[in-house]
């Protein structure tokens, strides 16, 4: 949620911040801004909706060298121009962009700043407004910039600039992710690399509490006393080829065709010399010394952790509790004597999983990240990462991120028991390369998912049930949360035995049920629930795994191993809702209200 994109150098900025910004636009945001400074003064361009409805209104004779730009998914004031960003100061003198939430806002408001008048619902419009206060009171504006940062608590991720110094951007991040960019005779700042992979590839990390005074030819980095850090550059490991398109009417297609793919590339990266799944050394010695794993995750993230439960249990003997990030952050559990945390997050940068992390760092436990972003903050801060090796995943609804976590969570716990002398009854690689090739059987049924979409969720449906038992349960609740997401449908998933325990009550005439049965010790259970809601009116949809079909299931799943069923039986659910989405005319890569980077708790 919410992006920053900065430039500084000797080229027009507006069309590259512009470019930028629609790079930043899988994150989700419902308002847009760029302001770009030349020796006349500040030109600020803000517009509720797409990056396309500012472009509309950016003037094309305005023309500067230096320029901030960003996204604005709304936490504090309704989505509208005035509370979009960029903000200025009283006086016009400063101007900003900022990600994360200032929690204080409103005592600063009333105290330091009580003698200001606002025109923003905005946290933000707080930070711009001390910067002008503490730089009057300063000898230097960097100086009245690390002042005001001293006022703040919460997270933030900052560019600011100044009309008198045309040649300078400040930036200061803390919790908020936040990258400097670096080019010849040129430098930019942006909140995630793909923004600014239009210019550069060498990026240079910021840690929190830092301030960067950024120009055409130079990177100072400081502390908040303002003592200067040294950091070199890195290369992110993305392509920009990575995040386009291509031939696809949308991102999530074609994340979800890119699956197969990605299974097999983990497959590659986890194998050793001897053609073996193994993880590095330290990760497996962490394992071997744990008494109990703790997965942290959000939404789709936690539902891969309930999947990661019960290979870690099953094969590798290790017990496991899984649990919402933000949950965790404000109710510990009571957690037992030698606890090894995993934090599950596609980006790396998830708020709530982050205030676990530092809390359980705190306490000397040691941490694992899996992630698709390996220099994303929750690698950088964990003592080990496992990477997704996904990709770039774009649209909101995440699809092989979510797959590669179940991959890479398998591998886990199959190196885990190999490690402890386990003997698995299957040989992972080969199966997993099944799981491959059903997955491209899967990816090719897309007339038959639209059909499914078209009859049992039509336009007119308001809600959906998602029935499942074992294994299959964890994908329902994927899948409900994948329909929600995109077509806006109510949609929940249930264990099939919990029905008769209240949810039944729900069911009347047409209600659309999709059940999955790949599990064949509940495959009969999982029946008998699926008549107990026809008996009520429901109007099922029964997708199963081939050896365990009836004659009037909709469709068959290629088989694969049983423990495997979970990274297949989620591909239907993925086109189904997609194709629900499509027929209601809905935004599929930018559904509303959500956001892809979930950077604020």
């Amino acid at each position: 949620m919410c992006g920053i994109v900065g430039y500084i150098g000797n080229q027009d900025t507006k069309e590259i911040l512009l470019r930028g910004l629609e790079k930043l636009e899988y994150r989700g945001y419902d308002s847009a801004g760029i302001a770009v400074l030349d020796r006349q003064g500040v030109h600020l361009f803000k517009e509720k909706g797409r990056i396309a409805c500012l472009r509309e209104i950016v003037d094309p004779q305005t023309c500067g060298e230096v320029g901030i730009g960003h996204t604005r998914w709304a936490t504090h004031g309704v989505p509208n121009r005035v509370n979009a960003h960029p903000h200025q100061s009283a006086s016009g003198r400063f101007t900003l962009v900022h990600n994360g939430v200032i929690e204080n806002y409103e005592q600063l408001k009333t105290g330091l700043l009580a003698s200001h008048d606002f025109k923003s619902d905005t946290d933000t419009e707080v930070i711009v407004q001390l910067v002008e206060k503490f730089a009057g009171e300063s000898e230097t504006v960097e100086e009245g910039f690390r002042k005001t940062l001293k006022e703040l608590k919460g997270s933030y991720a900052i560019a600011l600039l100044d009309k008198e110094d045309p040649d300078v951007i400040y930036v200061a991040k803390n919790k908020s992710p936040l990258l400097v960019g670096v080019g010849e005779h040129f430098n930019v700042v942006a909140s995630d690399a793909m923004a600014m992979l239009q210019v550069t590839d060498q990026f240079v990390e910021l840690m929190d509490k830092e301030i960067v005074v950024l120009t055409r030819n130079s990177i100072t980095i400081k502390d908040l006393e303002g003592r200067e850090i040294q950091r070199g550059t890195f290369t992110p490991e993305i392509d920009a080829s990575d995040i386009e398109k291509g031939t696809y009417p949308h991102y999530m297609l074609k994340e979800i065709d890119e699956q197969p793919f990605v299974i097999r590339n983990i497959v590659q990266k986890y194998q050793d010399l001897d053609g073996k799944l193994s993880l590095d050394e330290s990760i497996r010695k962490e394992m071997l010394s744990c008494d109990r794993v703790y997965i942290i995750a959000c939404g789709t993230s936690y539902h891969a952790g309930l999947v990661g439960k019960q290979y870690m249990e099953k094969w590798a003997k290790v017990p496991v509790e899984v649990h919402i990030a933000s949950e965790f952050s404000y109710n510990m559990p009571l957690l037992s004597e030698k606890p090894l945390f995993i934090f599950i997050s596609q980006s790396g940068e998830t708020a709530d999983s982050r205030a676990v992390l530092v809390e359980i760092k705190k306490l000397g436990h040691k941490a694992i990240t899996l992630t698709n972003v390996p220099g994303s903050t929750l690698s950088r801060e964990a003592d080990h990462t496992l990477h997704l090796y996904a990709g770039p995943e774009i649209a909101v609804a995440s699809t092989k991120a979510y797959t590669a976590q179940l991959a890479v969570l398998a591998i886990l716990a199959v190196d885990t028991a190999y490690a402890k002398g386990i003997e698995l009854d299957f040989d992972p690689i080969k199966e997993l390369s099944i799981v491959a090739n059903a997955m491209e059987i899967l990816c090719d049924a897309k007339e038959e998912m639209e059909d499914i979409a078209a009859t049992y969720l039509p336009a007119d449906k308001r809600n959906a049930f998602f029935l499942g038992r074992n294994m299959d349960y964890y994908v329902c609740l994927e899948g409900a949360l994948k329909l929600k997401e995109i077509s806006y449908i109510q949609a929940e998933g249930f264990p099939g035995g919990e029905l008769k325990h209240g949810p039944i009550a729900l069911i009347e005439d047409g209600t659309p049920i999709i059940a999955l049965a790949t599990q064949e010790k509940v495959n009969l259970n999982i029946r008998g629930n699926v008549k107990e809601v026809v008996a009520r009116g429901a109007n099922p949809c029964i997708i199963s795994m081939k050896g365990l079909q009836q004659p009037r299931d909709r469709f068959i799943i290629p088989a694969v191993h049983p423990d495997f069923t979970a990274l297949v039986s989620v591909i239907p659910l993925q086109l189904i809702s997609y194709y629900a989405a499509l027929q209601r005319g809905c935004d599929v890569d930018k559904p509303r209200n959500l956001a892809k980077s979930v950077t604020v708790e």
